[in-house]
């Protein structure tokens, strides 16, 4: 499991970084878009043995990522709340069409997870689109995969002390280890950044929201955790070798990514 977890990762990150770095905008936004389809799929078919979900609407609202920066900047938080309300009357009206075939259930676990997949994970495509954006998005997957990271390993050493029955693998230790490892690389990678890109990023607001977003990122992947024990499974899919589904290898950037788009385009 660790050798395919690693080699996951060795061929993983260099596709992730060459997306992120030479993508543009539209690029960005249609790789979330896919992103976010499997990861809602993967979401969807978790719950298959308790309800039924609006599986077409959860895709539409995926494939809605991709035309994110079409819409102008001035008007996107006004479509934005629009579109949530036009989802709720719509998830409605098809208790109404299918005479309760589609039931109370089956709304609200496709309304969590729209919220929790499409519309978290859309503020990562977001947050690319800002200034500096393409240095800073990279925040994100270095606070959420640094603390899985760090976490992972010291907890593995040192692990005494259990943090929660929701993941009984999960130390208080790998818990506080993930948060220092990860804002120490965040740190390491501001202090490249502000050398090469010439930015002037405060390393004291990088620890800061760095620490946060780690124990963001940790309550992200216990409420991951917390639906795979609901629906009686272990992994949301079997995709990434080593990792699980996509869902579970993006648990933790998905959750932080509202918070990390407000706080780091404060920079």
């Amino acid at each position: 499991m660790k050798v395919k977890r690693i080699l996951s990762g060795v061929i993983g990150l260099p596709i992730v970084a060459l997306i992120l770095i030479f993508g543009n905008i539209y690029v960005i936004d249609v790789v979330f878009s896919i992103v976010a389809i499997i990861a809602i799929h993967e979401y969807f078919n978790s719950f298959k043995e308790e309800c039924k979900p609006v599986r077409w609407l959860g895709y539409l609202s995926c494939i809605l990522i991709a035309f994110i920066h079409v819409i102008p900047s001035e008007y996107l938080l006004t479509t934005l709340a629009l579109s949530i309300a036009i989802m709720i009357a719509t998830l409605f009206i098809q208790i109404v069409v299918t005479n309760m075939k589609t039931t109370i259930k089956d709304i609200m676990v496709t309304f969590l997870g729209i919220c929790y997949i499409t519309f978290f994970l859309m503020f990562i495509p977001l947050l690319h689109g800002i200034e500096n954006g393409k240095y800073l998005i990279w925040f994100i997957l270095i606070v959420a995969w640094g603390t899985d990271t760090c976490a992972y390993f010291v907890g593995s050493k040192f692990g005494k002390h259990k943090f929660s029955k929701i993941s009984p693998k999960k130390s208080i230790e790998g818990c506080v280890g993930g948060t220092i490892g990860s804002v120490i690389i965040a740190l390491i990678y501001t202090f490249a950044t502000n050398k090469l890109a010439g930015l002037d990023i405060s390393y004291i607001y990088i620890a800061l929201i760095g620490a946060l977003l780690s124990i963001l990122s940790q309550i992200g992947d216990l409420s991951a955790s917390s639906i795979k024990r609901t629906v009686g499974i272990k992994d949301f899919g079997n995709l990434i070798p080593g990792h699980g589904g996509m869902l579970d290898r993006i648990d933790s950037i998905i959750f932080i990514a509202p918070f990390a788009y407000f706080l780091i385009s404060l920079i």
